[in-house]
């Protein structure tokens, strides 16, 4: 039990450590798993021990269920015109890589062509278990991130099912009869596993639409149905499974019956876990001789697929396609392995060495080899390249403001200045029409409709300020983005019921902004009896105790909004967090009209504008 405890521990405490360092999480959970595993002369963690008999089925239906919730994910309007290219990428760039790595595993690492092909066959793969986690950290910009997802998610069953109709027929004699076993084996698998995925998805959708479980079990019957999809489809055709989920999840992500959105957040959180203990029981399990076998021919064979395979199946499968140079080239340059690879590989080189199949005892080194080393190269570089090709910024800092009204262009005005990019969505016409004609990003429509998610681009976008007069609707808001944002940067206005930040349940509603007491109204108040929204620049001269002697007033107080240190980072003033600026930072915040120093200002407005 400690053991299963310390599993847990550490894949969470890796995770915890990446976010804070601004690291790929996959780097510190393999590093993390070494260190208790092969570089301890005694293992710290032993997952065989831990887990003996259960460890293949645990591995197995953790993947599952990750393919499963990465196919909820795959919705078909956020490609945005990249359907091509992912088809492509399946149909013309999979085979490229089977080929490629079958030719080099033959003539660089020596194997004999039928263990060529299973290798070429497993490195297919490329998986969510280690593409999700590497594009949560890059943040892409524009369908470049679905596409990658979506390749990842679609070509892992796929690679499974290849490698192992080429195992069921790499140990047959006669050609005749592999062709017909391996055709025999290609359709179960494809019209096993799609129908029975379908039937999946099917099932799940008449239990939820007709009510016949209570909410709160939905998240567990969508668990039970996908192990069971899972199960049946691998009782029919081994590793068809992977497939059957996969597609049960794409259906269910794209039917309009019954809303699945509850489901998906449930699994997205399964999801970290799981990949975090695959990890680290991937990496602690893997014995210390593997690492002795990493030659000169190991190392050339990693370098040919990151070098040569992938960039080729990535250009010929974005011929014609309108993908342009910068997303070829980070495309071309994301195709870490991961869980999948690992599992199929020891799988088949088990079985493999029972029938004394020569050279079976180097398959799983030089897939492991792999793994660690295209999840080191992709993992340190992904993201500096994202950001040198223009296609990623990184930690987004913008700030999306639900609310178009004239001091919420005061805010976003002054943030543009200090090159914060922001954008302004709104019901009204005429707001929406002012804020357009004064040079805002803007929206016209509703926040909460789907049009919005599926049509509106947030490159650059990293909070959410919901700042409307609505309560109910500045909650839903951020209940609906916290996925997207995170917690820690969706904001709402202070509730007007006369409750402050307690008016609305906190697991409800987002993080309460500058003051418990400041709602609509009373901000509507403060502007309207001439308050102001400036910038300040805080020195050693000038410090913020400076500021606030400079604007005492005791009916009107300064309030905190913004602050954007000397790197450029914003953070935003909530009702639990006070910001104090230092020098170097530039305070934003709402004042009184009357201006002192020489701090930069927005006019106040005129009396005839603020009177209508």
């Amino acid at each position: 039990m400690l053991g299963v405890a310390g599993i847990l521990l550490l894949g969470i405490g890796a995770q915890w450590l990446a976010w804070r360092l601004r690291l790929p999480s996959i780097l510190l959970l393999l590093l993390a798993g070494f260190v208790v595993g092969p570089f301890t002369n005694h293992r710290l963690l032993d997952p065989d021990a831990y887990l003996g008999a259960a460890l293949l089925p645990f591995v197995s239906i953790a993947v599952a269920l990750i393919l499963l919730e990465g196919g909820l994910t795959l919705r078909l309007k956020e490609l945005r015109g990249g359907e091509r290219v992912v088809r492509n990428l399946v149909l013309i760039g999979s085979p490229v890589t089977w080929a490629l790595a079958t030719v080099f595993a033959h003539y660089v690492l020596d194997f004999d062509w039928r263990l060529s092909f299973l290798l070429g066959a497993i490195l297919i793969v490329t998986g969510p278990t280690v593409i999700i986690p590497l594009l949560r950290h890059v943040r892409p910009s524009g369908a470049i991130g679905a596409v990658v997802r979506w390749e990842g998610i679609v070509t892992d069953p796929v690679g499974a099912i290849l490698a192992v109709l080429v195992f069921q027929v790499m140990l047959i004699p006669e050609l005749g009869e592999m062709t017909t076993v391996g055709l025999i084996g290609l359709a179960k698998a494809v019209f096993g596993g799609g129908i029975i995925g379908g039937l999946g998805a099917l099932i799940l959708v008449v239990v939820l639409r007709k009510n016949l479980v209570p909410d709160f079990l939905h998240n567990g019957v969508s668990i039970a149905i996908g192990v069971f999809v899972f199960v049946l489809s691998n009782a029919l055709q081994h590793e068809s499974g992977l497939l059957a989920v996969t597609w049960m999840g794409i259906l269910l992500a794209n039917q309009d019956k019954v809303a699945v959105e509850h489901i998906v957040e449930f699994k997205e959180n399964l999801r970290v876990l799981l990949i975090s203990s695959l990890f680290i029981i991937l990496a602690a399990r893997l014995p210390m001789s593997e690492f002795t076998r990493f030659d000169l021919r190991t190392l050339g064979f990693v370098a040919l697929l990151v070098l040569v395979v992938r960039p080729l199946s990535v250009f010929l499968s974005t011929i014609g396609t309108s993908t342009s140079f910068a997303e070829r080239i980070f495309v071309a340059w994301m195709a870490p392995r991961g869980i999948v690879a690992a599992a199929v590989a020891s799988v088949f080189a088990l079985e493999l060495e029972q029938a004394n199949y020569p050279g079976a005892d180097r398959l799983v080194s030089v897939v492991f080899a792999v793994i660690v080393l295209t999840v080191c190269v992709y993992g340190l570089t992904a993201g500096p390249l994202a950001r040198r090709l223009g296609i990623s910024d990184g930690q987004p800092r913008g700030v999306l403001f639900v609310g178009a009204h004239s001091w919420i262009r005061d805010m976003a005005r002054v943030l543009e200045k200090e090159d914060v990019p922001t954008m302004l969505v709104d019901t009204s016409h005429r707001e929406i029409r002012t804020a357009q004609m004064e040079g805002f990003r803007v929206h016209f429509g509703s926040i909460l409709s789907e049009e919005f998610e599926d049509t509106v681009s947030l490159d650059g976008i990293g909070h959410l300020a919901c700042m409307t007069h609505n309560d109910g609707v500045n909650a839903l808001a951020c209940l609906q983005f916290a996925p997207i944002f995170g917690r820690a940067s969706i904001f709402q206005i202070a509730a007007s019921e006369g409750g402050g930040e307690e008016a609305i349940p906190k697991h409800l509603s987002g993080r309460v902004l500058f003051d418990a007491e400041l709602d609509y109204w009373t901000f509507e108040a403060r502007v309207r009896a001439g308050g102001v929204v400036k910038r300040t620049r805080i020195t050693e001269e000038y410090t913020f105790e400076h500021f606030l002697t400079a604007y005492e007033d005791e009916q009107a107080p300064p309030v905190v909004l913004f602050v954007i240190d000397g790197d450029g980072q914003l953070a935003v003033s909530t009702a639990q967090d006070k910001l104090v600026p230092v020098a170097g930072d530039t305070l934003i915040a709402l004042v009184v009209a009357e201006l002192e120093q020489d701090e930069v200002s927005v006019p106040a407005r005129t009396k005839a504008m603020t009177s209508a």
